[in-house]
């Protein structure tokens, strides 16, 4: 069915077609007054009111009056592990005690606590899960998700995490771009090997994983403690001989030598990056990879410091922001928070955190020769937001804005009935 969005204060982030970088990460392509044209799942029409409206299909499907309120690409989330089973709520506790993450872990908390729960539920309940959630990132505006496995830590339970995901992504509802994270931390039974735990990961699991066809990226979290630099290079060559393509958790806690890792073999994205140094983001810069940033899990924490985003962006590294959802550092779906947090505590411009959600999330998905941009032929993912002036959506955290969702053309979420 044709739709016809009209009337919109229109955030189009019309540009080059590349991850955006240095001046082109502050442009969002404000049409004061604009319009959207879409059909069979995709944008026929974007720009001035009066450009939209003379297309001879503009007046044959159904039209959305915005009211003059802001529209754009809906969120790409860049960065998220939903495929688990329950919250960490003792984590949770602890950490109000003062207890460091490191500390919660070595007492048997952090990742490991959620590997017997996720490895209890069946696929089929975790699919559900999956679906719940979904509906919750839907309904603030995020259109599609790169989502991770990682709590099962073991054969069957990776492939379940990564086939309830694939069930979420055929239901068309959220778009979903799958990662194995099989390296995401030694589970009980692995203890005192961890090397051979990542070999296992890669001739056992990852073999599945690509016959199946269950995820598009590989993912590893290169941290002391958890799996080292080389132990990582063995996974991501593994990987990419399988058809996948590479993400790395990097210098999330320490540093580590995981950006390093990420430019070396230009992975899609280096992941936190807390800890980089001006000689990291000089190696991500030449090898294109993206920077996501996940400012939410630093918040939700409690630390003191952000993910050094200016210095970043200053180095001309493209940076993508991400909600980092998941059970134990940052059980936030909504990205509107994610854009408060980055302004106020990472000093982005509110252009800036905009461009870091949409179009650069969409590269950091993979997805941007068809995502995070309103353009003919780009997907028609979109949202109207009840506001007016763009920054507010940056200004009122804790508030989620979006009044109508649409994916691929349908409207999968409405809190009004827009005029007709």
């Amino acid at each position: 069915m044709k739709q016809l969005v009209t009337n919109a204060t229109l955030l189009t982030f019309a540009g080059p077609d590349e991850p955006r970088a240095g001046a082109a990460a502050s442009n969002v392509g404000l049409i004061r007054q604009g319009a959207v044209l879409m059909d069979e799942g995709v944008i026929v029409a974007a720009g001035p009111a009066d450009k939209v409206l003379a297309h001879p299909d503009s007046r044959k499907g159904r039209v959305h009056d915005a009211g003059g309120r802001v529209v754009m690409p809906g969120f790409v989330d860049a960065h998220t592990h939903p495929a688990f089973a329950e919250p960490r709520l003792r984590d949770f506790e602890l950490r109000a005690q003062g207890k460091t993450y490191q500390e919660i872990a070595a007492a048997g908390g952090g990742i490991i606590s959620s590997v017997s729960a996720l490895r209890g539920t069946t696929e089929r309940d975790l699919t559900v899960l999956l679906q719940e959630r979904a509906a919750r990132f839907i309904e603030c505006g995020t259109t599609t998700i790169e989502a991770k496995s990682g709590y099962g830590l073991d054969k069957d339970s990776e492939l379940k995490s990564l086939r309830a995901l694939k069930h979420l992504g055929a239901g068309g509802m959220l778009g979903v771009v799958p990662t194995f994270l099989g390296p995401h931390a030694v589970p009980p039974e692995y203890q005192g090997r961890t090397g051979e735990y990542a070999r296992f990961m890669a001739r056992e699991v990852l073999p599945v994983v690509a016959e199946e066809k269950l995820a598009l990226y590989a993912d590893v979290f290169c941290e002391r403690g958890y799996f080292g630099a080389a132990e990582c290079t063995d996974f991501l060559q593994a990987a990419r001989a399988a058809g996948l393509g590479l993400r790395v958790h990097a210098e999330q806690l320490t540093h580590s030598g995981g950006a390093k890792l990420a430019a070396r073999l230009k992975a899609c994205t280096a992941d936190h990056l807390d800890h980089a140094d001006d000689d990291d983001l000089g190696a991500l810069k030449a090898a294109g990879t993206v920077a996501c940033l996940v400012p939410g899990s630093n918040h939700f924490l409690g630390l003191g410091s952000m993910p050094p985003a200016r210095r970043i962006l200053d180095a001309g590294v493209p940076v993508a922001l991400a909600t980092d959802f998941n059970p134990g550092t940052c059980p936030c779906w909504n990205m509107q928070e994610i854009l408060a947090i980055a302004v106020t505590r990472m000093k982005m411009s509110p252009e800036e955190a905009l461009v870091s959600a949409t179009v650069n999330g969409a590269w950091a998905a993979g997805l941007g020769k068809t995502h995070g941009v309103l353009a003919v032929g780009q997907a028609a993912d979109l949202v109207i937001y009840d506001c007016e002036d763009y920054r507010e959506l940056c200004y009122w955290f804790g508030k989620n804005l979006a009044v109508t969702v649409f994916k691929a053309g349908k409207v999968v979420h409405s809190t009004a009935e827009l005029r007709v």
